[in-house]
């Protein structure tokens, strides 16, 4: 060979090598990334050219798949019941991505979870289609649509936890929005996301109030400083009386008063009494005995001041750092004091299982389409935030409020039920019409599922005067305890 050819060979054998070392170099560095790239339209051709997996409750899809037309999707995501599932399941849009149970577990419910490879590779080799697995939550059916007709035409938010388990039984925020609305590509799609959106809306539909929401806790918060008190020895047991006037006069200030609405069993009331009668003076009082840091502590050990996953994200409710008369105020709800349903609902739900607060979830198990179980999940203490002996006094107090306090629109015949009204103050001077809350816990007579519920109602459509946490809140608890109770 002459020396041009040979020069001319060995370039063309280096543009060869070249070549392979590009080839190999994309499919084995960059194909994390290429297939990750938003741009590369191939692979949301290919994430949307099967039904998706499903999510379920008590045996039933809530969630399904339908054709479309027109597109190169060639499936999009439908909800039953989409508005009062949304807070469960989050949405799965064509254009707008995935959240909440549809976001994390996105790799089950398309299939490609490398835990399904053996489910996918039995369908390639028999020519079957690919499929998602399921996701099957631990949510009570029957529970949740009571909660969601108690809150029809109101804004505000339930939360409903097994206390021995930690199961979430019942979420639901309103108002809501259906996912199927935006779930494909159309303008149609488009123009649905972009009136749920908060700027275009006041009512702000998509905020998960259960979970994303803060709310001054009011009253309910009495229960946690009650626990705090009977913890740090300042009280042996509820029924002993306490040494607060009426009205209090809160500490380092130049003699602001706290008062009570009820009058006249509060002055050096007993904690059962002080719950009954939603005494201010009485929790003001502890708290500030208490201490700002042993309050913080008592708090943290329910789960406040972090965030909570269940698996979805739950913002941290917050108990603050702060000076001596604030510290009283945040004893009773107020102040800077703020929490989320769902962390009332596990306050509630550690006073009813006997001191225990047990890790709050929804997600029981991941199914793959074969009905091998992938993941299952199992129950985990979380904390011990009292003691056994202190827990059952607190709950005889909180059966009292529900049997001869402001909390007896939850009674229920034939099954024991505590709780504890709360009504919220807000906005500057507390010029903002109240927020009504209602904490309770029911425990079957005959041994079925206990429950533990928060109930909070933005009603901004009530008259101040009649904003209550035992008139507006409690109904709503008392109609999802029965859902649970009665077994549906």
């Amino acid at each position: 060979m002459n020396k041009p050819m040979r020069r001319v060979a060995i370039f063309c054998g280096l543009l060869m090598l070249a070549l392979l070392l590009r080839v190999n170099w994309v499919q084995f560095v960059q194909a994390t990334e290429l297939q990750t790239d938003p741009n590369n339209r191939r692979v949301a051709i290919e994430r949307y050219a099967h039904p998706r997996g499903d999510i379920i409750v008590e045996g039933t899809a809530i969630t399904g798949s339908e054709e479309t037309d027109g597109t190169d999707f060639r499936y999009k995501r439908t909800y039953t019941d989409g508005e009062m599932w949304a807070p469960v399941t989050g949405f799965a849009s064509q254009v707008f991505g995935t959240t909440q149970l549809e976001s994390i577990y996105d790799s089950i419910l398309t299939g490609d979870d490398d835990r399904l490879f053996f489910s996918r590779t039995i369908d390639m080799l028999t020519g079957k289609d690919k499929q998602g697995g399921s996701v099957v939550t631990t949510l009570n059916e029957a529970a949740q649509r009571a909660a969601w007709e108690g809150l029809e035409g109101k804004k505000g938010a339930v939360a409903a936890i097994d206390p021995t388990t930690g199961a979430i039984l019942a979420l639901v925020s309103a108002p809501s929005y259906d996912p199927s609305t935006f779930a494909g590509g159309s303008s149609a799609d488009g123009e649905a996301w972009a009136g749920l959106q908060q700027e275009n809306n006041e009512d702000a539909p998509m905020l998960n109030r259960a979970l994303r929401e803060t709310y001054p806790p009011g009253s309910t918060f009495k229960v946690l400083t009650a626990a705090a008190a009977l913890e740090n020895g300042l009280l042996n047991d509820v029924d002993e009386s306490t040494d607060y006037p009426e009205p209090y006069v809160l500490p380092d200030t130049a003699g602001v008063e706290l008062g009570n609405q009820i009058v006249g069993r509060c002055e050096d009331a007993s904690i059962r009494i002080a719950l009954m009668d939603s005494c201010n003076t009485v929790f003001a009082g502890l708290s500030a005995d208490i201490g700002n840091e042993g309050m913080i502590e008592a708090a943290e050990s329910f789960g406040f001041n972090e965030e909570v996953f269940v698996p979805v994200r739950a913002a941290a409710s917050v108990y603050p750092e702060d000076n001596r008369p604030q510290n009283a105020m945040a004893g009773i709800g107020q102040a800077s004091n703020r929490a989320t349903p769902l962390q009332m609902a596990m306050v509630t739900a550690a006073i009813a299982n006997d001191g225990k607060l047990m890790e709050p979830y929804m997600v029981d198990r991941l199914v793959a389409p074969n009905l091998n179980v992938v993941e299952q999940h199992r129950p985990s203490e979380m904390s011990r935030p009292l003691s056994p002996e202190n827990a059952q006094a607190l709950q005889s107090a909180m059966e009292s409020v529900v049997e001869e306090g402001t909390g007896q629109n939850a009674r229920i015949d034939g099954v024991r039920v505590g709780g504890k009204t709360g009504t919220a103050q807000h906005g500057e001077d507390n010029e903002n019409l109240p927020y009504a809350w209602f904490i309770s816990y029911a425990v079957p007579e005959d041994g079925g599922t206990p429950v533990a519920v928060a109930v909070v109602v933005e009603d901004g459509s009530a008259e101040r005067d009649r904003i209550s946490g035992g008139g507006l809140a409690a109904p709503i608890a008392k109609a999802v305890m029965e859902a649970v109770v009665s077994g549906g």
